[in-house]
């Protein structure tokens, strides 16, 4: 008897508003999780448009998703296979509470702050630190070690 085993992932899919310098100057934080173990798959920075959804799409082609599940922005509708698309609030409950926990730990992600980013390069460094600490475990204040 053969055995085959083959990962197949669902996916939630949701973008974070911030901004650098000033509220006009947004910034966004879009993301994906494993929709089983919460663990982000992909992020990528950058404006509110398709451009940077095909970047975060273009990272999880590796991992063989079987369903997307999303809120209605229209760019998810445009880039996405409608047979594996799924729009509604039932199936993106992770991602909204992890995008919570990120707001509480970045106070750069909550909407009435005094805490921004001066630069685009800092405020994209210090969230994707976080998000390599928090999601995979590299510590950034440990020693290097050759």
């Amino acid at each position: 008897m053969e055995v085959r085993l083959e990962a197949f992932c669902e996916a939630e899919i949701d973008e974070q508003w911030s901004y650098v310098g000033k509220k006009s100057e947004q910034r966004w934080l879009w993301y994906a999780i494993d929709h089983v173990t919460s663990t982000i798959l992909a992020y990528v920075f950058g404006r509110r448009k398709d451009e940077v959804f095909k970047q975060l799409k273009a990272l999880l082609q590796p991992f063989n998703i079987t369903c997307y599940y999303t809120d209605d922005w229209g760019a998810y509708e445009r880039h996405l296979d409608t047979a594996k698309h799924q729009v509604g609030k039932r199936n993106t409950q992770k991602i909204e509470r992890k995008n919570l926990n990120l707001r509480t730990w970045v106070k750069r992600l909550t909407r009435k702050t005094i805490c921004f980013s001066k630069s685009a390069l800092m405020h994209d460094t210090v969230i994707g630190l976080l998000i390599n600490k928090v999601e995979f475990g590299v510590d950034i204040h440990a020693k290097l070690q050759i």
